[in-house]
């Protein structure tokens, strides 16, 4: 039969052994930067794009045009 002493040391130490996660920060901001950049690239097509450069065109003329 095991101790549960035994059994408590066992899984501290399983826990410490995946605890080292030196050099994780930097994956996490090549990740982070990669998606980011994927976003703006995205982005700036969407907004390129005829339908909405017209709809913005349209919304700031608007915007101008407001009488008080």
């Amino acid at each position: 039969m095991v101790r549960r002493g035994t059994v408590r040391r066992w899984w501290a130490r399983l826990r410490t052994i995946g605890a080292d996660d030196r050099g994780m920060t930097t994956a996490e901001y090549a990740v982070g930067t990669l998606a980011a950049c994927a976003l703006a690239a995205v982005l700036y097509k969407v907004v390129t794009s005829g339908p909405v450069q017209a709809l913005l065109r349209s919304v700031i003329e608007r915007a101008i045009n407001v009488q008080f």
